[in-house]
């Protein structure tokens, strides 16, 4: 059946009107049969105005109001949250979700309708701006024409046999990301000084204080699906997290002029350290909130590595001021900048499609290779790098000042468990990359194997000069392994040199 794009707006009032007139309130009945993998369950019934809702866009799916069994039901997927998978930043927009009395920014070019899922029905009831309180069993709607979104799932999941539920959201509860992003860009354009020392001392406790929230949307969630008459294994319940939209690497962009050019604006050392600290941090706290309700758990933090605004490929919308509309500048005015564009959505519903094809419980999505093309790998990424310690000297292997510039020369360091004394060998691909960016990996440059050349990061890209291979604790170039990597003390540059056996050139 081809598939169709359907969403509730305010046109439907009047056959939800007529509905309720003709049919009073419709108490859902039972799902009947089940459809191959959908478990035959009652549904319980629905307040009345949710019902006349439900009944009316059961009679345009269908033609009339009933509610089927689930065999007889299209199929669907459904995004619910805020901003990051509402569309917001893609610039196209639903009408009735760009202002004035409405500014959930969904797009049709959404992540939610562009997967490769087989699905009859796409819905995306996530809006901009959206907390854990817009999604909650009897939580707040955002705008008089919106209704909670636990009640517009409700709804769908009675109508349609939804088979995949994907929930972003956490960002605007304690975290207030928007607000912190903006406050870090007028600081920036007024020259008050970087933004991150004032909120780095008390960032980890907004992301503890917004995890119980993002469980309780998830366990509502839940149960909505089981009073609709869902057993667990009827649906996945995907949580995703959220990419780093900026990053301090754009200067190696062949194309990057200046920031304000681009709409990257902010000090380096903000853009750092929401990179390397604030979001992951975010991250950490949304898998915590996975695991502890089951929900299936994507790792997108490191999605836009590579491609954050102002690099040569960029899936993420720099600062935007809209200026089109009567009433603006105002906060709408900005509320697309640094959100993902429709090349970032593409690449959430690559992830997700790959996803669906899966059975696991956490995986990770990234492009490794800078090609464009997300590759999802099972397992979350914080479980991937680790320290390399380096026996002969008590060092670890350093990427010096948390710096990913192309060209920067790794050295020795004193271990400290830092970000940027964490690497992950790929045994797929036999490149090592920095826990800093996933789009920067440890580079013999102009493939010179020469003993004293020193290694340097460097774009992923899947050269022959960017795979080493692991042997006896060594790490040697897949072309001349004769070379070792060496430190000769705990704080000398990483060299190549004739594989000698020696402790110096052996990594733990």
């Amino acid at each position: 059946m081809r598939r169709t794009r359907y969403r509730l707006r305010r046109t439907v009032a009047v056959t939800a009107l007529l509905a309720a007139t003709l049919g009073g309130t419709l108490a859902a009945g039972p799902a009947g049969a089940a459809a191959p993998g959908t478990t035959a369950l009652a549904s319980t019934p629905l307040p009345p105005a949710l019902e006349a809702v439900r009944a009316a866009e059961a009679t345009a799916l269908y033609g009339s109001p009933e509610e089927r069994p689930p065999a007889a039901r299209r199929s669907g997927l459904i995004s619910l949250g805020d901003s990051e998978i509402s569309g917001e930043g893609v610039g196209a927009y639903e009408p009735g979700t760009n202002g004035p009395d409405n500014w959930c920014h969904r797009s049709p070019d959404a992540a939610v309708h562009r997967t490769g899922i087989p699905a009859d029905v796409t819905y995306n009831v996530s809006c901009s701006g959206a907390s854990t309180a817009n999604v909650v069993i009897g939580g707040t709607p955002q705008y008089a024409d919106e209704l909670v979104q636990s009640d517009s799932l409700a709804i769908k999941a009675r109508n349609t046999r939804i088979k995949m539920i994907v929930l972003v959201v956490g960002a605007n509860d304690e975290l207030q990301f928007g607000p912190v992003m903006t406050d870090c860009v007028v600081r920036y354009l007024t020259l008050q000084g970087p933004c991150a020392a004032g909120y780095a001392p008390g960032w980890q406790a907004r992301v503890d204080a917004l995890v119980p929230r993002v469980e309780q949307s998830v366990r509502d969630l839940r149960t909505v699906m089981t009073d609709a008459g869902y057993a667990t294994g009827d649906y996945r319940l995907v949580v995703m997290g959220y990419p780093s939209p900026i990053g301090p690497d754009f200067r190696d962009n062949p194309q990057f002029s200046t920031k304000i050019a681009c709409g990257g604006l902010g000090y380096d050392s903000d853009t750092a350290w929401g990179r390397d600290t604030a979001v992951p941090a975010f991250e950490r706290g949304i898998r915590r909130a996975a695991a502890a309700t089951g929900a299936v758990y994507l790792d997108n933090s490191r999605l836009f590595h590579g491609h954050e605004v102002c690099t040569d490929s960029t899936w993420a919308r720099g600062l935007f001021i809209d200026l089109t509309k009567p009433g603006l500048p105002d906060e709408n005015s900005v509320r697309q900048s640094f959100h993902p564009n429709a090349r970032g959505h593409a690449a959430f519903a690559s992830c997700l499609t790959q996803l669906w094809a899966t059975t696991a419980r956490e995986a990770s999505c990234a492009d490794p290779a800078s090609t464009g093309t997300p590759v999802l790998r099972a397992g979350a990424w914080d479980d991937v790098f680790v320290p390399l310690t380096h026996p002969a000297t008590g060092a670890c292997l350093d990427v010096p000042g948390s710096v990913t510039r192309n060209g920067t020369v790794p050295t020795g360091w004193t271990c400290h468990d830092g970000r940027n004394q964490d690497w992950w060998y790929d045994t797929g691909t036999r490149t090592l990359r920095t826990a800093l960016s996933h789009d920067r990996c440890l580079d013999v440059p102009g493939a010179a194997y020469n003993s004293g050349e020193q290694l340097v990061l460097w774009n992923c890209s899947g050269a022959a000069n960017q795979r080493f291979v692991r042997q006896g604790g060594t790490l040697r170039p897949e072309a001349a392994t004769g070379l070792c990597a060496t430190l000769a003390s705990a704080t000398a540059p990483l060299v190549l040199r004739a594989c000698d056996g020696s402790a110096a050139q052996r990594f733990a």
